[in-house]
């Protein structure tokens, strides 16, 4: 089937009129059903003094409660296995997949086989929109099996009619193999797998040159989002590197960057995206940074009404270049609010540690923010931890350039240890970047 430039033009392209009176009718539908059949929901919504009549549009949204992950984690211990805020009958449940992460208790979601075909459709939509055709070989290198990542991919592959490599998220050497034989022509992964595959390939001798790969999406954990992250999967793979995001307990992938590459096109059919301030609790004006919390339009097993993600983004309504009408997040995901780290004073995440690390070639890719404590000054230390990718004529030379780029990024000094090339631990899951010792 020859689509042209849209995978669904008749959605893609919706006037915003037209996106939010689909989301006020879908939203009716979802608080209806989440009230007559969730006591999870009943007793947030008693305990607000909302009833479902009191939400008739998404404006009303802001009345209704926040849900958060560690509330889920409770609500599931109480009311094991798959607490109270599943919907659908279990005769319609399909699949159980949880939550991943580099911290605390999963948290069990089931999709109906309404909640596949939904998955699947969007993230057909997002693959098509960075590029995938009919005929891409789709080297699939997120996990199978629980992770939501892998399946959903897959699903969508087979619908855009490509030729799917389940590979999963292991066999450095095999991915290698396979990109050039048979020639993987789309790479999936997530940006920590798919520079560690771009290190081997160069440990091979393998120049960019000999795959057939022309492009990526990377996705599970922030990175494409850096510049100079971006860059170097770029460089390594000889791609176009696109950004995507998901998460298990609303939807793999419900949005990616488009063509363009001018932010993440949040899939307004099935979604309603709001920012918050997470001081005053109040929704951002457009293009602030805020808190993403999210509502499940037509998800029917374990649908969220305003899940918490705990991660920083942006809502820009503007039509992008691209010609979509679907808002985006200019910039990605910006952060976790979980992920901060106080230190002096100053607060910083993660991502902008990775923005300075990579953007020296004489660094590897990897890198740690080690948190330990100064018994004797009583003091916190923070340690950046990297590699040396070359030799340093001068290390304390070179080290002292690292570190004040470090501090005109992070607005604090940390300290800076320098390992050798090959020490800091590699994984083709989510990299754990703050190590804390203090505890």
């Amino acid at each position: 089937m020859s689509r042209g430039k849209y995978y669904d033009p008749e959605i893609e392209r919706m006037s915003r009129k037209e996106i939010r009176q689909l989301q006020n009718e879908r939203l009716r539908w979802q608080i209806r059903r989440c009230l007559a059949k969730s006591e999870f929901y009943g007793e947030k919504f008693r305990k607000a003094g909302l009833k479902a009549a009191h939400i008739r549009t998404v404006d009303d949204l802001v009345h209704v409660p926040v849900v958060t992950k560690q509330e889920l984690r409770e609500e599931q211990i109480k009311h094991a296995p798959f607490g109270r805020y599943t919907v659908a009958p279990a005769k319609d449940w399909r699949e159980l997949h949880p939550s991943t992460g580099t911290t605390g208790t999963p948290v069990n979601t089931i999709w109906s086989e309404k909640d596949v075909e939904n998955i699947t459709e969007v993230t057909a939509r997002t693959m098509y929109s960075f590029g995938v055709r009919p005929g891409d070989v789709v080297q699939n290198g997120f996990s199978y099996g629980l992770w939501v990542a892998g399946m959903s991919t897959h699903y969508a592959a087979k619908r855009l009619d490509c030729f799917v490599i389940p590979i999963g998220a292991s066999m450095t050497g095999r991915q290698i193999d396979y990109m050039l034989n048979p020639g993987s022509t789309v790479l999936l992964c997530t940006p920590s797998f798919a520079l560690y595959i771009a290190e081997n390939l160069r440990e091979r001798g393998i120049s960019p040159q000999q795959l057939k790969l022309r492009l990526g999406s990377f996705g599970g954990e922030g990175g494409t989002e850096t510049a100079a992250t971006r860059r170097k999967i770029e460089e390594g793979l000889g791609i176009d590197a696109y950004d995507y995001y998901g998460l298990a307990e609303i939807a793999p992938t419900f949005a990616s960057e488009c063509a363009a590459k001018a932010g993440l096109h949040w899939a307004e059919d099935h979604y309603v995206i709001e920012i918050i301030n997470p001081e005053t609790m109040e929704r951002c004006a457009e293009g602030e940074m805020g808190v993403l919390v999210i509502t499940h339009l037509t998800r029917e097993a374990t649908p969220m009404l305003r899940y918490w993600t705990n991660d920083y983004a942006r809502y820009d309504p503007s039509r992008c270049s691209c010609g979509r009408t679907h808002a985006r997040s200019v910039g990605g995901i910006l952060g976790r609010a979980d992920d901060m780290v106080i230190y002096r004073g100053a607060k910083f995440y993660p991502v902008q540690v990775e923005k300075v690390v990579r953007s020296y070639k004489e660094l590897g890719d990897e890198f740690i923010i080690e948190l330990t404590r100064d018994e004797k000054a009583y003091t916190d230390v923070c340690t950046v931890v990297c590699e040396c990718l070359k030799p340093q004529e001068d290390k304390q030379t070179f080290r002292r350039r690292l570190q004040k780029a470090l501090k005109e990024e992070l607005m604090v000094t940390p300290e800076i240890r320098i390992e050798n090339f090959g020490t800091l631990e590699r994984t083709t899951f989510k990299a754990k970047r703050i190590v804390d010792k203090r505890k």
